[in-house]
């Protein structure tokens, strides 16, 4: 890869940072055991193991479901037109490793300060490592989704495949703070897997955004992987030549 590509940079380095005490066949392992984890037994995901519990799990969620989700929404939001003009900042909630509220602000010219908020002090470790490797201005904070404050008319929100880790009884209300934002001017972004089982609800918050001026999208990309992501995704019998995604838009408002 080109080392003056940020990009390219970022995803060789953050595959060093997490094989380095991993062989080949540990973080195939690892990310069999969380995509097993995050489809077939999400009712796992609230329990006392956790998905990111182990060193295998948590290299797989940070070296190789990260930069697919990074991937994603950078061809989210170009085909949205999402990054011009460029927000002054995106409030990431649920930011993870902070990948995808990096792939916005690099779409954007790396112009908005992305704030990444998480419950997990593991991965608010790991979004402040791709902030900095990427030249993001980026802070975060742990917080809780449902409790923080949202305000609105300054910037946008992100939530990028966090809406469907919540609890069921959070999202009604979470939606309504969503939309009250958004009618303040605010940008908003969702972005989810394109299974219907991870995300029964979509329907209803589709509605609701449609109806508050927003719209709804399903996503089919045709990617060429980096190979070393490429032989892990073949290596763990999965298939990401094509990156697939949903979402819902509302644009900000003057």
């Amino acid at each position: 890869m080109d080392p003056i590509d940020p990009v390219g940079a970022w995803l060789a380095a953050v595959g060093e940072r997490h094989r380095a005490d991993l062989d080949f066949k540990e973080l195939r392992r690892g990310i069999q055991a969380l995509s097993s984890l995050y489809v077939e037994r999400r009712d796992k995901l609230r329990s006392s193991v956790g998905p990111l519990r182990g060193a295998g799990k948590r290299a797989a969620f940070a070296a190789f479901f990260g930069p697919m989700h990074f991937l994603t929404v950078r061809r989210i939001v170009r085909k949205l037109g999402a990054a011009s003009p460029a927000p002054p900042r995106i409030l990431d909630l649920g930011c993870g490793t902070g990948v995808c509220g990096a792939a916005w602000a690099l779409e954007s010219g790396g112009r908005p300060v992305v704030l990444g908020y998480d419950s997990s002090s593991w991965v608010l470790a790991e979004a402040r490592w791709t902030y900095r490797t990427l030249g993001i201005r980026g802070r975060v904070r742990r917080a809780d989704v449902n409790r923080l404050r949202l305000p609105g008319g300054d910037g946008s929100i992100l939530l990028a495949f966090t809406v469907n880790e919540l609890l069921p009884d959070d999202r009604p209300r979470l939606l309504d703070r969503l939309i009250a934002t958004a009618r303040r001017g605010s940008g908003l972004l969702i972005v989810e897997p394109i299974s219907r089982r991870v995300a029964p609800w979509w329907r209803e918050w589709s509605e609701a955004i449609n109806a508050a001026g927003g719209r709804s999208d399903e996503w089919r990309f045709n990617e060429a992987l980096p190979e070393s992501l490429r032989r892990l995704d073949r290596a763990a019998g999965l298939d990401h030549h094509t990156l697939t995604a949903r979402s819902l838009w509302i644009p900000p408002r003057a």
